[in-house]
């Protein structure tokens, strides 16, 4: 992979991928996230996120929403639990505009208390919305579970009495204290001369001040296995079992990735989605998941299915993870599987924006890109036995909590 790197002196990195075509992307990987909130902040980073298109010191929001869309470009943002980003799709020849607008909203808002107001009815109706959807806020109750106590459990969200409580100064220190230029990527997919990318990358963040970090995370550093039952008004039960997992910077990590995948991953022919789904009709959704964070990770079953079915429906979920820590993938299974995340992977590649994000954040986290050949000869490394290890540490039903909505 042909990439361009460049560091400015304030610390803000630059990465950009050459990419062939008319449509270019652009965006900031910030190092902050829900996990640096303090308890009186909770749902602070995402708020920040939305208030960073109320208007900035020479646009108002409207303009500042119009000023790739009136091109044909789209703005937009996310916030996960470590990191916030500000993006941007647009047509090649406005790489200028698509830069200035990022650099505008990220050091330029002035977040109006007016709108901080309005907006917390915005967020509030989000959260409230949220909670309407059990097959969604399980994911969020059962991360608050295993990681009880620790600023890595709670919801991106917050909740409406922190939400209410923000400030327009609240936010400011929030910003100052979080969006460090030393923690903040610039990166880039798109067809555009490196000379150019770098004169533009430098006349719109050069300037911006040196704001070092000083903080550390504190690492989540305590999980005890439980099970939680939770009287809900649905029309199915819902649950979710799992165990804290490997942390982004662990080597298991990608090995952890290919057991997910063959347990509950994307495709249908998942060893869940066969067991629960196609051979005994017990869930519509049935899903597994792998999110590894800096310090931690958290690994989850997730199905839904008719109360009188719920006993039965963990007894098989459970069944697939003993296959897992029993038996052996043969060479047949194992090279399958392989194929099959290399292909998730590659499609991955061709998503522009997606890649672009995924750029940003390796850097971030890494300090390097690592490409899609040396990820490949990873994958190919793992071994069944290196798998079943894996399984027997993460899956062991000592290990395992469980939270059922009823």
């Amino acid at each position: 992979m042909n990439l361009i790197f460049h560091t400015l002196d304030n610390g803000i990195r630059l990465v950009h991928y050459p990419l062939p075509g008319i449509v270019a992307y652009c965006g900031l990987v910030i190092n902050t996230g829900s996990r640096d909130e303090t308890p009186a902040e909770l749902g602070m980073a995402h708020f920040l996120e939305h208030m960073l298109f109320k208007g900035t010191r020479k646009r108002k929001a409207y303009y500042v929403l119009s000023r790739l869309e009136d091109v044909g470009g789209e703005l937009n943002a996310y916030t996960t639990k470590e990191e916030t980003a500000v993006f941007a799709s647009f047509l090649k020849d406005d790489y200028d505009r698509a830069i200035e607008i990022l650099h505008d909203i990220t050091f330029n808002s002035v977040l109006p208390e007016k709108e901080i107001e309005k907006e917390k009815g915005v967020v509030i109706e989000e959260i409230n919305s949220y909670r309407d959807n059990p097959a969604e806020l399980i994911f969020d109750d059962f991360e608050e579970l295993i990681f009880a106590g620790q600023s890595i459990g709670h919801s991106i969200l917050g909740t409406p009495e922190t939400v209410r409580s923000f400030s327009r100064q609240s936010l400011l220190d929030f910003a100052s204290r979080n969006y460090n230029t030393d923690q903040i990527v610039f990166c880039s997919a798109g067809n555009i001369p490196e000379r150019k990318l770098i004169r533009l990358f430098k006349k719109y963040f050069e300037n911006v001040p040196v704001n070092i970090r000083t903080f550390t995370r504190p690492e989540a550093n305590s999980y005890k296995p439980c099970s939680v039952t939770r009287k809900i008004d649905t029309f199915q039960n819902h649950c979710i079992i799992g165990n804290v997992a490997y942390n982004l910077r662990d080597e298991r990590r990608l090995g952890m990735f290919l057991l997910n995948n063959i347990l509950g991953g994307q495709g249908l022919n998942s060893r869940l989605n066969l067991s629960l789904r196609e051979k005994n009709g017990l869930a519509y959704i049935v899903e597994s998941s792998y999110n590894p964070y800096w310090d931690t990770g958290a690994f989850s079953i997730y199905f839904g299915t008719e109360s009188n079915h719920l006993e039965k429906s963990i007894g098989v979920a459970m069944g697939e993870l003993a296959r897992l820590r029993t038996e052996k993938l043969g060479s047949v299974q194992l090279s399958k599987a392989k194929n099959q995340i290399k292909g998730y992977l590659a499609r991955g590649y061709e998503n522009h924006e997606s890649l672009m994000l995924s750029l940003g954040k390796s850097l971030l986290i890494f300090n390097r890109i690592e490409d899609l050949e040396e990820t490949y000869r990873k994958i190919d490394r793992i071994t069944s036995l290196e798998l079943m290890e894996m399984a027997n540490e993460v899956f062991d039903p000592g290990r395992l909590s469980i939270l059922i909505y009823k």
